[in-house]
C-alpha cells in the first residue's frame, strides 16, 4: 500500500512510537499530579510505617521537644540552648498540635506526629508546583513551559533523594525559598520576607539575601526592610517568651562537633578506613549522629572551620564583582548561580554534612529550569545523580557503611566528589557566564 504525501502515519506503520508518548506524559497535567502524589505518598509510608527510626528519627526529636512544652512549659530556644533558629519552633508546635487535637486512628503518637508533618510538607509543594505550572501559562519569556519542565524536575529529585527530601525540618523551608527566587524581582519584599523567615527556621536561606540584593542593585533597600523586619518580630517574640539568652545560641552548637562521616571533607578518612583500623567510625550520642575519627582528623576539623568562612566570603566578592563589575552578570544568572554557589559553598567546605541539606540546592535549579535559562541541564540532571548516590547510603545502606564496607563507602566518597564537581562547574559559570539574548528575569520585571 502506497501512502501519499499528506496522508497521516501511524506509530504501527513507523515503528516504536517510545518518545512521543514519553513527550505526551511530560506535557500531561494530570500525569505530572500523579507522579507528584506517588512520591509524596511513597516517602510518607517509608517514614510512617516502613523505617521510622532512620528515615524519620528527627521527627521524633521534633514531638519529644514539643512535647515537653506542651506538657511541661519547657521550651528549646525559650529555656534551653537549642540546635535550630528560633523559627523553627513555630511549626513543630503546629505538627504537634493537630497530632493531638486530631488523632488518626491506628497510628501511634510518634506516627500521628509523621503523618501531620508530611501533611504539612506536602501542602507547601503542592503550592509551588501551583506556582510552577501558572508560570507555564503566562503569556511572554516565561510562558514557554519551563516551569512544568521546573515541577516535574522537583518530583523527580524528591523520588531520588527519597524519604529523607521530606522527614527534616530543611523540607519545610525548600518551598519559601523556591517562591522568594521566583519572585525576586517583580516582589523583592515578598522575596526578601520569605528568605529571612526561611533563615529564621533553617539558617542557609539567610545567604540568600545576599544574591537577591545584589540582583536588586538600585533597589536593594527594597529587600533589607522586610527583612529587617521579620527579624525583629522573631527576636521581640522570643524577648518577651523569656529568651533572649538561648536567641542565638544555634551559632555555637555546631562549631564543637566534630568530622560527620558523610561530610565530603571526610572523604579520604573513609576510603582510608577501608584499609585500617587507625580510622573509625563512632556514634555521638550527644548529638545523635555519626563521624570519623583517626590520625589527622582533628586538623581537618579546625581546617574547615577557617575554609568554610573563607570561601563563603570569597564566593560573595565573586558575585559583587559580577553584580558590580565592568562585565555584569544578567540578573537571572546572578539570582540562580549566585545562589547555588553560595549554598554548594557550605555544603562542601562544611565538616557537618546530613542527606537532607541537598535539599538546599533544590530552589536555584527549579527556578533556573523554569525561567530555561542555558546551560543548566548538565547541573540538573548531576544533582539528580548526586541525590540518587544520596539516598543508596542513606537510608538503604547506612548500616553497610557505617561498618566500613566497601560498596556503600564508597558509593558516599562518589556521591561527595559529584558535589564538588558541581562546586566547580557553578563557579567557573559564574566567572564565565553563557551568553544570552535576553535576561528573563529584568524582562518580566515590572517598570
Amino acid at each position: 500500500m502506497t501512502l501519499g504525501p499528506d496522508r497521516p502515519v501511524c506509530a504501527t506503520q513507523t515503528g516504536w512510537s517510545g518518545p512521543r508518548r514519553l513527550s505526551s506524559v511530560a506535557t500531561s497535567t494530570p500525569a505530572l499530579w500523579a507522579a507528584f502524589a506517588a512520591v509524596h505518598l511513597w516517602t510518607a509510608w517509608c517514614g510512617v510505617r516502613v523505617m521510622p527510626e532512620r528515615v524519620f528519627w528527627d521527627l521524633g526529636l521534633y514531638r519529644q521537644w514539643v512535647d515537653a512544652g506542651l506538657a511541661d512549659d519547657h521550651w528549646p530556644v525559650l529555656d534551653e540552648p537549642w540546635v535550630y533558629p528560633a523559627g523553627a519552633l513555630a511549626p513543630l508546635v503546629v505538627v504537634g498540635w493537630l497530632a493531638r487535637a486530631l488523632p488518626l486512628p491506628r497510628l501511634t503518637a510518634d506516627e500521628a506526629f509523621a503523618a501531620w508533618w508530611t501533611v504539612m510538607v506536602t501542602t507547601l509543594n503542592l503550592v509551588v508546583v501551583l506556582r510552577l505550572l501558572h508560570l507555564s501559562r503566562r503569556p511572554g519569556r516565561l510562558g514557554l513551559g519551563g516551569g512544568r519542565v521546573a515541577a516535574w524536575w522537583w518530583v523527580g529529585f524528591l523520588a531520588a533523594l527519597g524519604p529523607v527530601a521530606v522527614g527534616r525540618i530543611d523540607a519545610l523551608v525548600t518551598p519559601l525559598v523556591v517562591v522568594a527566587l521566583l519572585v525576586v524581582t517583580a516582589r523583592p519584599r515578598l522575596a526578601a520576607a520569605l528568605l529571612t523567615v526561611g533563615a529564621w527556621v533553617k539558617v542557609a536561606p539567610g545567604v540568600l539575601l545576599l544574591p537577591v540584593v545584589l540582583a536588586l542593585r538600585r533597589s536593594w533597600p527594597a529587600a533589607v526592610g522586610p527583612a529587617a523586619a521579620v527579624s525583629t518580630v522573631v527576636l521581640g517574640t522570643v524577648a518577651l517568651l523569656g529568651g533572649r539568652e538561648h536567641v542565638w545560641s544555634f551559632l555555637g552548637v555546631q562549631g564543637g562537633r566534630g568530622m560527620q562521616v558523610e561530610a565530603v571533607g571526610a572523604s579520604p578518612w573513609l576510603l582510608w578506613g577501608l584499609f585500617s583500623t587507625a580510622v573509625q567510625r563512632p556514634f555521638n550520642s550527644e548529638i545523635s549522629t555519626y563521624e570519623v575519627t583517626g590520625p589527622g582528623v582533628q586538623t581537618a576539623c579546625d581546617v574547615l572551620d577557617g575554609l568554610f568562612y573563607a570561601t563563603l566570603l570569597a564566593a560573595a566578592a565573586l558575585l559583587a564583582w559580577r553584580a558590580w563589575g565592568p562585565r555584569r552578570l544578567p540578573t537571572a544568572e546572578l539570582v540562580t548561580r549566585g545562589s547555588l554557589l553560595l549554598l554548594l559553598t557550605m555544603v562542601v567546605t562544611n565538616k557537618v554534612l546530613s542527606p537532607q541539606y541537598l535539599t538546599w540546592l533544590v530552589a536555584p535549579v527549579v527556578v533556573a529550569l523554569a525561567w530555561q535559562l542555558p546551560r543548566w541541564r548538565g547541573t540538573a540532571g548531576t544533582l539528580l545523580g548526586v541525590a540518587a548516590a544520596t539516598q543508596v547510603v542513606f537510608p538503604w545502606a547506612y548500616t553497610s557503611m557505617i561498618t566500613a564496607q566497601p560498596a556503600a563507602t564508597e558509593m558516599l566518597v562518589v556521591r561527595n566528589v559529584g558535589l564538588v564537581v558541581l562546586w566547580v562547574v557553578t563557579a567557573r559559570a559564574v566567572v564565565r557566564p553563557a551568553v544570552t539574548a535576553a535576561d528573563p528575569v529584568a524582562a518580566e520585571a515590572p517598570g
